[in-house]
């Protein structure tokens, strides 16, 4: 997880940090797969790929609590931008890794959220995904204006050389002079690229299905339990202490004041939540190395750390202002009801 790009890597299970293979965007790879089993559509009417025969089309694959998506989002929304009228249609295969995010109104909000704007395809079966062969979040394929894939790209990273490809494409169509100057990107908050430099930590599941590095005496439960956190948990490990039943995919809080501590070198420190069925908001407080978060506290916290999940999605609990160093995160919940599923770092 040190070196970019990297994205997740869907397994039987879910995902897990990925190698990241590229192909030659110039080379051709096939025909651009049906879209018309898309459950649904968001921005757009429903798209075919015949009926984008004469277009440049890039597809990227999503879901989005994915950080590395996140990241790269900035760059595909100023290729839309700039590109849309030189020939270039953005389609986002929305194919959700959570169960959460198969619900419509979930992906529409973080839509609404994010500034996503392009044609948005429901893939919530896996069809798209499936006939695509995809097993990464996020993915881009580049099809020319013939109907023919001219190349992918997994993971994140390497954004010139995607933008040189739909520049290629783009002067292939004929539609107009696209030049060679490329899109200034600046990601803040949450889109922010990460702080590769410093990044030590890697994506860590909290469901047993996938996670790794637990601390806490007894190891999970997949039944309810009542867990402890030692005194003190070494690098990339994480503790629970309180009322908590883990499944496959989450941990879920059944009294107040559960705990999660994970001890963690990166600047940035997120963690997918979600209010349980029938639970409105659940209220927490961040702490690291024992103190409330103060200058350091992500755009999800305030200088205190208290929160409150009140959606299922990616909160950002940490962003280090100074010198990034080895610390202890810890998150206390007061109310029950939270679910819990992956920290990701940048």
């Amino acid at each position: 997880m040190t070196n970019a790009p990297f994205g997740r890597h869907a397994t039987d299970d879910g995902a897990a940090p990925p190698t990241t293979p590229r192909a030659d965007p110039s080379s051709s790879e096939g025909v651009l797969p049906s879209l018309g089993s898309a459950t649904e559509w968001l921005n757009s009417v429903p798209l075919t790929a015949s009926a984008l025969r004469g277009r440049i089309v890039l597809i990227q694959f999503w879901t989005y609590t994915c950080i590395n998506w996140l990241r790269t989002l900035p760059y595909v929304r100023a290729w839309h931008q700039r590109y849309t009228d030189h020939g270039l249609t953005v389609v986002g295969v929305h194919t959700p890794e959570f169960d959460f995010e198969r619900d419509v109104d979930n992906v529409r909000r973080a839509a609404r959220d994010l500034s996503v704007e392009y044609p948005i395809a429901i893939d919530s079966d896996y069809t798209i995904w499936t006939a695509f062969e995809n097993h990464y979040w996020p993915a881009l394929y580049f099809i020319g204006a013939n109907g023919h894939l001219r190349g992918h790209h997994f993971g994140e990273g390497d954004f010139e050389r995607s933008e040189r490809t739909l520049q290629r494409l783009s002067t292939e169509t004929g539609i107009g002079d696209v030049g060679d100057e490329l899109v200034s990107v600046d990601g803040v908050g949450i889109e922010a690229g990460a702080d590769w430099e410093s990044l030590r930590s890697p994506e860590t599941y909290v469901g047993y299905a996938r996670t790794s590095n637990f601390a806490s005496p007894g190891g999970l439960r997949d039944t309810r339990n009542v867990y402890t956190a030692p005194s003190r948990v070494e690098l990339n490990e994480w503790a629970l202490s309180g009322d908590w039943t883990v499944d496959r995919h989450a941990a879920v809080l059944n009294a107040a004041d559960g705990r999660i501590a994970f001890r963690f070198h990166a600047r940035d420190l997120h963690l997918v939540m979600a209010p349980a069925a029938g639970v409105a908001s659940v209220r927490f407080r961040v702490l690291i190395d024992g103190q409330p978060a103060g200058p350091d506290h992500g755009i999800d916290v305030d200088e205190q750390g208290d929160g409150t999940v009140i959606e299922p999605r990616l909160y950002q609990l940490i962003r280090q202002r100074g010198h990034v160093r080895e610390r202890t995160f810890e998150i206390a919940f007061v109310d029950p009801g939270v679910e819990v599923y992956a920290f990701t770092f940048g």
